[in-house]
């Protein structure tokens, strides 16, 4: 018997702090997406700040919903960091992980969507 796996929503548009996603009225300003779904990413969750940055609590729901690969975007200005301890605990569980600038990081997350990878992401659509 054979699993199926939800793919991970497209991103159709990006720009200053909009982010459009397949399936979705509206768009977010920052999103968490993951195989199935996605959300708007809401720093004050989990304390998170541009320094020092994106936190392994952050990278947690995506794992939850099943994601194999992450990418991680570090703003268009590239202004948003990430912890060491969020690579350590994303290699430690045999994650692959991309952190890159937002346009390259919407680029990289919808190759491997198309791909049909297990992708999800944390996406920061302004500085």
């Amino acid at each position: 018997m054979a699993t199926t796996t939800q793919s991970s929503p497209r991103i159709t548009h990006l720009s200053w702090g909009r982010l459009e996603v397949e399936g979705r009225d509206a768009a977010f300003k920052d999103a968490k997406l993951w195989p199935g779904g996605g959300r708007e990413w809401d720093w004050g969750e989990t304390g998170t700040h541009h320094r020092p940055g994106i936190q392994p609590a952050d990278v947690e729901e995506l794992l939850e919903h099943g994601a194999k690969t992450v990418v991680l975007s570090k703003g268009i200005n590239e202004r948003l960091q990430v912890q060491r301890a969020t690579l350590d605990a994303l290699d430690e569980r045999g994650v692959e992980v991309d952190v890159l600038q937002t346009e390259q990081a919407v680029e990289r997350y919808n190759e491997l969507q198309a791909e049909g990878k297990a992708v999800g992401g944390l996406f920061h659509s302004t500085c």
